[in-house]
């Protein structure tokens, strides 16, 4: 007899799509900055501080996205804010003035990314999957990636053919039509709702029992977070993580195309080879994380990361690959398929040690923490970068200080707690 498909895998699959569609938005600003800049005759230093609200207002809803999660469940979190992103994207096709946009984009849909983000699917993922947590977490994390390569994509295409205010209507309206009633209908909160057991839990109903009576009964105290060595070296990585990907690169990277004067066919194939990678990159991390050391994967991660930095740093300083570079688009793909593969690959070894760390009532609130710190080091790496090039002219100065920070977060890794929960 055929062996009945896990409904975790539906939820698997329906938070991925959930996660593509809000985060593919969010990913999309960079493609919105210099219509915008031209339609409001802003700077990009202003433009760019829509996207450091967007992405303070994102922190500082994550701790209060796991406690809301805790009380309501991820369903409703997930699905409200959707619809709170459909709505708010469609109002933006209004917007006279670069304010709105700030109201608009910068607070009400950051309340959106907020609630359909890493923390909504990682919780559910958790939920849902007792064995081959790295894995399903290495795939919903994919979402991000797969968001980057068909919605930024998409919107860098209907801008150009169509105008922006068009295609803030086409990916409103996608996101009401389509992707709220694929959660509405699909998504569920707990196992227990539909009287079933995670992915890999033993049918044993005394072992169950006893697991659910020790996790729920776990202590929740913040001073014992606060002074867990493994909070705070998780979570300063994190915050670089934020500020060198959706903070920087994910901003900056099609306007720093822009400015080096590849059109827009080539600055979609970079954005596209980069998210195509990530994608790649999450799905394998998560696969290796059930199976190597984390602490080190993070460790190498970060390196990596850095490491190509560096070299797009070194092209931009020498003059020679400079005149290369800015007439010979194939250096920018290698740059963005190197970095691609290092991009959100961090999360799955990230979510498992802490996991591993913390259980019961801290983790969903401990996560919410984890990824506010990454979404304020966005918001920094969001605007600083737009300001100094101002200031500067070019990203020389961001890039050296991304190439730097990320240095730090891959010793912080090697010096992460080695106690983890065994298998």
């Amino acid at each position: 007899m055929k062996k009945k498909l896990h409904y975790g895998w539906i939820i698997l699959a329906v938070s991925f799509i959930g996660v593509l569609a809000a985060q593919g938005l969010r990913y999309s600003f960079g493609a919105f900055m210099h219509p915008w800049e031209v339609e409001f005759s802003a700077s990009r230093g202003m433009v760019s501080a829509i996207s450091f609200i967007s992405f303070t207002v994102f922190a500082v809803s994550q701790p209060i996205i796991g406690k809301f999660i805790n009380q309501f469940g991820v369903k409703r979190i997930f699905v409200v804010s959707i619809i709170l992103l459909g709505v708010t994207t469609l109002l933006s096709f209004y917007a006279t003035a670069i304010w709105q946009l700030f109201l608009l984009y910068g607070i009400i849909s950051s309340l959106g990314f907020g609630g359909a983000s890493g923390v909504t699917a990682s919780l559910a993922v958790t939920k849902w999957f007792h064995t081959k947590q790295g894995l399903a977490l290495g795939l919903v994390e994919a979402g991000f990636g797969a968001g980057q390569m068909v919605v930024v994509s998409s919107s860098l295409f209907f801008i150009e053919k169509l105008g922006w205010r068009i295609t803030d209507l086409i990916l409103g309206g996608i996101l009401l039509l389509f992707i709220f009633p694929i959660l509405a209908i699909f998504l569920k909160s707990d196992p227990t709702d539909i009287g079933m057991q995670p992915f890999g839990q033993d049918n044993n109903p005394t072992e169950q029992l006893v697991d659910k009576i020790e996790k729920t009964n776990l202590p929740f105290d913040k001073k014992s977070y606060l002074k867990h060595r493994g909070f705070w070296f998780l979570i300063v990585p994190y915050f670089i993580c934020g500020f060198t990907t959706t903070g920087l690169m994910d901003t900056h990277l099609i306007p720093f195309s822009q400015t080096c004067g590849f059109s827009v066919a080539v600055t979609g194939t970079a954005v596209s080879l980069l998210a195509a990678f990530n994608t790649g990159g999450t799905v394998i991390a998560g696969f290796l994380a059930d199976k190597l050391n984390n602490r080190k994967m993070l460790a190498i991660i970060y390196f990596v990361r850095g490491l190509t930095i560096f070299f797009l740093l070194l092209f931009m300083l020498n003059s020679t690959w400079m005149g290369y570079f800015l007439n010979h688009p194939s250096l920018l793909f290698v740059f963005s398929i190197t970095f691609g593969l290092v991009d959100f690959s961090v999360v799955a070894p990230t979510i498992k040690l802490l996991a591993s760390y913390f259980q019961g009532p801290s983790l969903g609130i401990v996560t919410g923490f984890l990824y506010m710190s990454h979404q304020l080091g966005s918001a920094i790496g969001s605007y600083l970068p737009g300001y100094l090039f101002d200031v500067s002219g070019g990203y020389t100065i961001s890039f050296t200080i991304a190439a730097s920070v990320l240095l730090l977060a891959s010793v912080l890794s090697i010096y992460l707690p080695k106690t983890e929960i065994k298998k």
